[in-house]
């Protein structure tokens, strides 16, 4: 009884080495075909791909998913990521108008809302949602600017709140489902998270600067605003605690008007204090959170603007006499203003600076008169009117300079709030 037992015991064994060795044939073929390829090699590819492209290859397989969600990889995708210009355009409500109105886009079936995931994850009642103007909504999208051309790109993101501030493809919104909220919104990625509500004040009396501190790896939001006294305040929130701490703010009388966001270059974020003849900026160092004030080589007049150039800090100056452009540059706090460069052509007074491209280099400016784009190439020294997709951009509301990226505010993923 004891033999066909052992013969089976062999067969079995027989028959696993043979499967074992027809997989490992299989193997051999497949490498045959699909050589193996080192995570660098893969990541270098997968960096090259559009963001659109690139956020469905996370999906492809485990490895994927590994080299594209870890920081060197978003970090490397950021650094070589070209500037736009983010911007909100009215969502035309179908039922609200039965007509026509070809100006204002209907908003898309496959359109997310801001407001709806917050509702959703905050688990308010629907007795007790907040009454909300559906007339004041809005598309989130983006310009973006190559080879003279211009392009309007779609988040499939909608948002009731106005633009306050962007930093690393991070955009700050007001929050109008609670008053006084805000909300961080990486659009590319649709991951978020809600500030509490900070000091409530005017919208014409306040402003929010963003900005991200390399040394400790935090992203911070700068809240100033003006009491009744005519003096400015000053508290801070670190996106990770989500909690409001009040600073000393700017010396009394030295800001003297909201209406240009700051401008964050050179670990510092940077106001200027008046909409016409300005001889200095109010300055932030985000790091040691102290303000002070830096003189400026010009008098800042109604076209002039600062705007951040390749990492540093640039004033685009008009000079009215010599009909030019001058453009300077801080390199570093403490330093001297050098100038840069002169765009000497005609009819350009009217021309506001609005951002210079990360990688190209390019300063985009707009026209007042027209609302029409140009970009000036500093190597060939030519200015070139940008053709508009459609041959329309929104002319009024905020439009800030952002950059397409998958960064996340915190560097834990603490936050798991994803639309999709």
């Amino acid at each position: 009884m004891a033999k066909p037992m052992g013969n089976k015991m062999a067969s079995l064994l027989r028959l696993v080495e043979e499967r074992a060795l027809s997989k490992e044939e299989k193997k051999k073929q497949q490498e045959a075909l699909v050589p193996y390829l080192h995570k660098d090699f893969i990541s270098n590819i997968l960096i090259r791909l559009p963001l659109d492209a690139l956020q469905r290859s996370r999906f492809v397989c485990k490895p994927w998913y590994t080299i594209i969600n870890s920081p060197i990889f978003i970090d490397a995708h950021l650094r070589q990521s070209e500037s736009v210009l983010i911007f909100l355009s009215s969502i035309r409500q179908d039922n609200l108008y039965p007509f026509s109105l070809p100006s204002i886009p209907s908003e898309k079936p496959n359109t997310v809302s801001v407001e709806a995931k917050f509702l959703q994850s905050e688990s308010v009642p629907i007795l007790s949602q907040p009454n909300t103007n559906p007339t004041l909504k809005f598309f989130i999208q983006f310009l973006e600017i190559n080879d003279g051309k211009s392009k309007i790109g779609e988040y499939n993101l909608s948002c009731m709140g106005n633009l306050r501030a962007t930093c690393n493809g991070l955009i700050l919104l007001d929050n109008k489902l609670k008053k006084g909220g805000l909300i961080v919104v990486n659009p590319v990625t649709r991951k978020w998270i809600s500030l509490p509500p900070g000091t409530l004040c005017p919208p014409r009396k306040e402003a929010y600067g963003f900005a991200f501190i390399s040394a400790t790896g935090e992203y911070k939001v700068v809240h100033l605003f003006r009491d009744d006294l005519g003096f400015i305040s000053c508290e801070i929130l670190i996106l990770d605690t989500r909690i409001w701490r009040g600073v000393n703010g700017p010396s009394f009388g030295l800001l003297r008007w909201f209406g240009y966001m700051p401008v964050s270059a050179i670990g510092a974020l940077h106001w200027v204090p008046d909409i016409d003849d300005s001889d200095y900026l109010v300055s932030m160092e985000v790091g040691n959170e102290k303000f002070h004030t830096i003189n400026l080589p010009k008098s800042c007049r109604t076209h002039d603007r600062i705007v951040e150039m390749r990492g540093f800090l640039s004033l685009v100056s008009h000079d009215e006499e010599m009909n030019q452009i001058g453009i300077w540059i801080l390199k570093c706090l403490g330093e001297p203003w050098t100038k840069h460069h002169s765009i000497k052509m005609g009819c350009i007074l009217d021309m506001v600076p609005l951002f210079s491209s990360r990688i190209k280099g390019d300063m985009i400016f707009k026209r007042d008169e027209d609302g029409s784009f140009y970009a000036y190439d500093f190597q060939l020294q030519v200015m070139t009117k940008i053709e508009m997709e459609n041959g329309s951009f929104p002319l009024s509301g905020s439009h800030l300079p952002h950059v397409n990226s998958l960064v996340s505010w915190s560097s834990m993923e603490r936050s798991q709030n994803v639309f999709d």
